[in-house]
């Protein structure tokens, strides 16, 4: 039932709980269980230098394009951050009953995905191992924390939305590398973030149904102040700009491809018994989605731009 008054972070907890439980048992059924190792071309592995007297890296290794190694780089490290994920959802979800089983069973899903793809990148040659491994270090000591980490709705909105984007950056990012083993790598890694983000989608949609102000609020704020999870990344702003200008993953596909089909689906511009504050972020929410589509026009002039004048070199 609907309900007009603001309902605690702890009421909401207990009210989705049902909706939890449903989504938990759509989930197993049609989640793929999936071996990491079998996606690794192990046979082309060789000794790295160091303890073992091996070959030392070199760039000359690999014909992964210099942009997709970018964004192998930034992809895995964003992985790499799953403890800290993990102690914000279960922090602010909970460790029991079906919001419990789920935290657990997405930690165990998305652990595949850092092993995977940095197994990939070792066998294959594909990065600098020493230069990724004091990355990791680097990213995983600053740790990661939820913007909204007391908010059950706006945590449910940014999930919905960064799912969906991962899933759009692996995919795209395998796609750039030209090496078949490492898109159906990332292909792979890519079904389990589509499951994940139809997951917390639900859940929201259900929200809306509940406390409709209060899920529109929240929707309107993370898209207002929406980053990946690894912006924390050293040096991010000069890689995602480097990931954008490739076509992996850039405004226009956050806008269209990401931010768009999830409010379709929720059906954000016909949702009914808003209060003045829903309304408010509706509107605001209109207006986000505006401005995105001009600053990823412009982006796009500058790009084809660019792109014109390195074919005039």
């Amino acid at each position: 039932m609907t309900v007009s008054t603001t309902l605690s972070q702890t009421a909401l907890l207990v009210e989705l709980e049902p909706v939890v439980a449903r989504n938990l048992d759509r989930h197993l059924s049609l989640a793929k269980e999936w071996f990491p190792h079998e996606y690794v071309p192990w046979s082309e592995g060789r000794t790295f230098d160091g303890p073992l007297g091996g070959e030392a890296w070199s760039p000359t290794d690999s014909t992964i394009p210099d942009v997709a190694r970018t964004a192998l780089i930034v992809n895995l490290l964003t992985e790499d951050n799953l403890p800290s994920y993990h102690h914000e959802i279960a922090t602010l979800f909970g460790r029991d009953g079906a919001w419990g089983t789920w935290v657990h069973r997405w930690t165990a899903e998305e652990g595949r995905h850092g092993v995977a793809i940095r197994d990939y990148l070792t066998v294959t040659r594909a990065v600098d191992p020493v230069a990724l491994e004091r990355a990791r270090m680097t990213h995983m000591s600053e740790g990661y924390t939820n913007a909204h980490g007391d908010e059950v709705l706006h945590s449910l909105a940014y999930v919905s939305f960064q799912e969906l984007a991962t899933r759009i950056s692996h995919r795209n990012t395998g796609k750039a590398t030209g090496d078949p083993a490492c898109e159906a790598l990332l292909a792979r890694v890519a079904a389990d973030e589509n499951l994940h983000m139809v997951f917390y989608r639900n859940l929201l949609a259900a929200a809306f149904e509940l406390a409709p102000s209060q899920a529109m609020r929240a929707v309107a704020d993370v898209v207002a102040d929406f980053q990946m999870p690894g912006s924390g990344i050293d040096g991010f702003a000069r890689k995602s700009v480097a990931i954008a200008l490739a076509g992996i993953y850039d405004l226009r596909q956050h806008r269209d491809e990401v931010l768009q089909p999830v409010l379709r689906q929720w059906d954000v511009f016909n949702v009914t018994g808003l209060n003045a504050d829903g309304e408010a972020a509706r509107e605001q929410l209109a207006t986000q989605l505006a401005d995105l589509d001009r600053a990823a026009s412009r982006f796009e002039e500058k790009r084809d731009a660019r792109a014109a004048r390195q074919a005039l070199r």
